[in-house]
C-alpha cells in the first residue's frame, strides 16, 4: 500500500505544483511528502521533477509516469467502488470547489449534515472565485455559478438562481435611486463589480424591455471575493449585482434595498461538474444527490422569503 500512497502523492504533488500544497492537501507535512517522492523515484530509477528553492517542475520522465499513474489510481477508484457499491458503505475523499458566496452560503453549512449521514466519507472543500480547471486540480465536484464554456465534463442543472442590483440606503440618499440601466450609465453609478484573471463579466447584462442588454458600468472599486463586494455594499460604497440567495437576509433587514428594478439582471445557472470518470464513484454520486437537492431548496427559499 505504501506504493500506492506514494503515487498518490506524486500525482497531488504533480496536480497541485507544490509539494508544501500536497502535502497540506493530503493532511501531512511536506517532508514525508518529499520523502514519498523521492521512494518512488528511487523505486523507478529517474527524476520525477526538477527541483529548485523557488519552484518544482515535472521532468519528461514525470510527464510520462503522470498519465499512467493516473490510469492506475483511477483503477484502484473503480475498483474500490464496486466493493464498495456490493457492500453498501460508501467511504473515502471527495475533492470539491465552489465560489465563495455559494461555498459558504450553500455547500459548507450542508458538508457536516452529509458526514452525519455518511461517516466514513470525507470532503475536502476549497473555495474561490476564480476560475478552476477541475481535471488539473484533481477535483471530483465542482459547483460553477454562471455560463459555461464548452466541457468536456459531466454537468448537472442545480437551479437557476435570480439576481437582483442592490445598494445601501444611505448610498442611495447620497446619489440618487437609479431606475434602470441606463440611468447607471448616464449618471455615472459606483458600481461594484468582480473581476478576476478570465473574468468574462466586464459588464452588466440587464433584462430591458427590449430584450437583454449589456451596459458599460463604472466604479472605484473592484474585487474577486464577491463577499468583499457585499461589504462595501453595506458600508455605502456603491451598487452591488448579487444572486438574490447570497443578499436575503441584507434585503429583508432593509441593510440593503433593490435599485434599478426596471431593468433587473438576468438570471444566472449554478451547475454541478464532475469529471466523467468519477461518475461510476457511489460515494461521488450521493455527494452530488445530496447538494443539489439542499442547494435547491435553500435558493427557492431565499426566493419565497
Amino acid at each position: 500500500m505504501s506504493y500506492v500512497n506514494n503515487i498518490k502523492m506524486f500525482v497531488r504533488v504533480y496536480d497541485l505544483g507544490s509539494m508544501s500544497a500536497a502535502a497540506r492537501d493530503q493532511r501531512t507535512s511536506p517532508a514525508v511528502a518529499s520523502a514519498r517522492v523521492s521512494e518512488l523515484e528511487k523505486h523507478l530509477g529517474v527524476r520525477l521533477f526538477n527541483r529548485t528553492t523557488r519552484s518544482l517542475q515535472p521532468t519528461e520522465n514525470g510527464r510520462l509516469f503522470y498519465d499512467g499513474a493516473r490510469k492506475v489510481l483511477d483503477a484502484i477508484d473503480e475498483a474500490e467502488s464496486a466493493v464498495i457499491d456490493a457492500t453498501q458503505n460508501p467511504r473515502g475523499t471527495i475533492f470539491v470547489a465552489a465560489p465563495l458566496g455559494i461555498g459558504r452560503r450553500l455547500i459548507a453549512p450542508q458538508v457536516p449534515v452529509f458526514k452525519d449521514e455518511y461517516p466514513q466519507i470525507d470532503v475536502r472543500l476549497r473555495l474561490s472565485d476564480r476560475i478552476i480547471d477541475i481535471t488539473a486540480e484533481g477535483l471530483d465536484v465542482a459547483f460553477h455559478l454562471g455560463i459555461l464554456d464548452d466541457s468536456t465534463l459531466k454537468v448537472r442543472a442545480v437551479a437557476d438562481c435570480p439576481r437582483v442590483l442592490c445598494a445601501a440606503p444611505a448610498y442611495i440618499a447620497r446619489r440618487g435611486m437609479p431606475l434602470d440601466g441606463d440611468a447607471l450609465v448616464r449618471d455615472r453609478h459606483d458600481c461594484l463589480n468582480l473581476r478576476f484573471p478570465g473574468a468574462k463579466e466586464f459588464q452588466w447584462t440587464l433584462l430591458t424591455p427590449d430584450g437583454p442588454h449589456r451596459f458599460e458600468i463604472v466604479g472605484p472599486f473592484e474585487s474577486d471575493d464577491g463577499d468583499v463586494l457585499t461589504a462595501w455594499a453595506l458600508d455605502g460604497r456603491g451598487i452591488v449585482m448579487k444572486p438574490v440567495f447570497e443578499v436575503a437576509d441584507h434585503l429583508r433587514s432593509g441593510s440593503l434595498v433593490p435599485v434599478a428594478e426596471a431593468t433587473p439582471p438576468l438570471p444566472v445557472q449554478l451547475s454541478c461538474l464532475t469529471p466523467h470518470r468519477r461518475l461510476k464513484d457511489p460515494k461521488i454520486r450521493l455527494f452530488v444527490d445530496f447538494m443539489i437537492g439542499r442547494c435547491k431548496a435553500a435558493i427557492s427559499g431565499a426566493q419565497a422569503a
